[in-house]
């Protein structure tokens, strides 16, 4: 059926895909990949012929609404990204919009996303809690910081290893020193890692040693 599914991928260890993943990019006509060469690694560990092609931040204007035609003319597309559930700091919002408004069928698979398991195992309450992804690198990364001073549910942060510690000295200036964080870096990957403490305490550790690999930051809410 002409359709745009949304299929996580593994964000570490390959056997986190599911069956039923692997059948939908075995049986639509097109797989939309973030990077081609990182996908097709995974296409080929699981034998799956189908064509790809490139859809990322920097083509996704130009591509959406020629896609979104490709699907009402009768092609079912599969959308990936190089890990976890498309949408999610990644490309997909655009694409999924589109095909609503038009009324093309969008359907989502359950599956991989790396805040998940670092939320859960970060000790902090996860009941309630808010998904900030990655803070803007420069403009208005203050003024969000700011407004999250207050925010009382746990929040959930992406950040690459370059900018981990800027990220963690900007966190102490504007919720204290002592407010409790888990960090897991490498989620599902063979140096998974994650470190609990205050701010000061992990802004330290990683201080002494350089980090490496990608970040999911889960901080405690504000607390009177």
């Amino acid at each position: 059926m002409a359709k745009l599914y949304l299929v996580p991928t593994p964000v570490g260890n390959l056997e986190d895909i599911t069956l039923r993943a692997i059948r939908i990019l075995k049986e639509v006509d097109l797989v939309l990949a973030e990077d081609t060469r990182t996908s097709k690694v995974l296409l080929n560990h699981f034998d799956i012929q189908t064509q790809l092609q490139s859809y990322h931040m920097h083509n996704e204007h130009q591509l959406v609404d020629r896609l979104v035609e490709k699907i009402k003319a009768g092609l079912s597309v599969a959308l990936i990204s190089d890990a976890g559930t498309p949408g999610i700091s990644d490309p997909g919002f655009l694409l999924v919009r589109a095909c609503l408004k038009t009324g093309v069928e969008t359907e989502c698979l359950p599956g991989a996303t790396a805040f998940v398991p670092a939320l859960v195992q970060s000790g902090l309450p996860c009941d309630r809690f808010v998904f900030e992804g990655f803070l803007p690198v420069k403009k208005g990364r203050q003024s969000r910081l700011e407004a999250l001073k207050n925010e009382t549910r746990t929040m959930v942060f992406y950040e690459s290893p370059h900018k981990l510690l800027k990220t963690l000295s900007d966190f102490v200036n504007h919720f204290g020193a002592e407010r409790q964080i888990s960090v897991s870096r490498e989620i599902s990957k063979k140096f998974e890692e994650t470190r609990r403490g205050t701010l000061v305490e992990l802004h330290d550790y990683f201080l002494q040693k350089p980090p490496k690999g990608e970040f999911v930051l889960v901080l405690a809410g504000f607390s009177k």
